[in-house]
């Protein structure tokens, strides 16, 4: 996302490259963003700037720097893309990446809602929002019999097998990490979802997600503080929905770093045949899967051989929306939005 925020759609589009570094003379990126800007960048993302002084959270970023430095990837020739280069894991520092930034925004927005009702702009538009729940619900009750799989132990999911409790999405438990306003949660329930948790690690947007929720008549939706890089959270999902979280995560400074924990919390969290349903703006559909590609290589070792990676790995490519507008910028043809879903095997 990197402070961009995308036009509509009938406004000419004269976005700067990406990645691109700033003109000498331009302005600061504090200086680029709006109040409008910053309500509309408000609308989800859960990545904690500061991570106190325990030795259990410096121990997990001196981890981190390590296995990053020490890893060999596949390389990005492998891969097919819509961009010339893949370039994951290359979004510029920004605002958007600290949680400051989104503190005092939510707490804007809260004082909206309670004075004139609002309930703050949806990251990616409400379109976008409508497509991902839709697109959720058909993915989960299309999915081959079989694939998902039937879960019960002591992290809170109890679940039928076979086909009916596959198409009775009731049974599925949903989080939406960075929910923000919670309003993708909403769209969820009205699809027949109802074991639905929301997270955010700024206290604004629970609050905020909270009031809108009983207003909207969705009090039974659930909403929590916890900073998904350091969750507290001890039960698995089903379903766990990322609706530009991963992004945000990519614009701090230390992004590359809390991007491998990440995969690492999101593997634990994500039920065994559960999906990961992942919305980005500023990763395509094939850098997605390559960045999880990368993921599993790691947790499989450097020793093993190709087949052995395979059968071992953690997540793997299922789907992807293919009804978003495809945009065109100089030679290049891409979507604004990529959502994509993994199983964990």
């Amino acid at each position: 996302m990197a402070g961009i925020r995308w036009p509509p759609e009938d406004a000419e589009l004269t976005f700067p490259a990406r990645g691109a570094p700033q003109a000498t003379g331009a302005p600061a990126a504090a200086d680029l963003v709006s109040d409008d800007d910053r309500s509309v960048a408000a609308d989800s993302w859960s990545i904690k700037s500061d991570y106190g002084s325990t030795l259990d959270d410096e121990q997990r970023h001196v981890d981190a720097a390590e296995v990053l430095s020490s890893c060999t990837f596949r390389a990005s020739s492998d891969y097919s893309s819509d961009k010339d280069e893949p370039d994951a894991n290359e979004a510029e520092p920004s605002m958007l990446g600290l949680q400051s930034y989104w503190d005092a925004a939510y707490a804007e927005d809260l004082a909206n809602f309670h004075d004139r009702g609002h309930s703050g702009e949806v990251w990616f538009g409400v379109q976008v929002m409508d497509v991902v729940a839709n697109w959720t619900k058909s993915l989960c009750t299309n999915l081959p019999h079989g694939q998902i799989q039937n879960v019960a132990d002591d992290t809170g999911i109890k679940s039928d097998s076979g086909e009916d409790a596959q198409k009775d999405l009731s049974s599925w438990s949903v989080l939406d990490i960075g929910t923000g306003n919670g309003l993708l949660l909403h769209e969820l329930a009205k699809q027949g979802f109802s074991d639905l948790t929301g997270t955010d690690y700024s206290e604004g947007a629970v609050d905020l997600a909270s009031n809108i929720a009983v207003r909207d008549g969705f009090a039974n939706i659930k909403f929590m503080v916890d900073d998904i890089l350091n969750t507290k959270l001890e039960r698995q999902f089903h379903i766990v929905m990322d609706k530009g979280t991963l992004d945000a995560i990519g614009q701090h400074p230390d992004g590359p770093v809390k991007r491998l924990m990440y995969w690492e919390t999101l593997s634990k969290l994500v039920a065994p045949g559960g999906l990961l349903v992942i919305t980005s703006c500023n990763n395509s559909k094939d850098e997605l899967v390559q960045e999880v590609d990368n993921f599993n290589q790691r947790r499989a070792g450097s020793q093993d051989t190709e087949q052995e990676a395979s059968r071992r790995a953690v997540f793997q490519y299922v789907d992807h929306v293919k009804t978003y507008p495809t945009l065109i910028f100089g030679s290049t043809e891409g979507c604004r939005v990529a959502t994509v879903a993994f199983l964990h095997r």
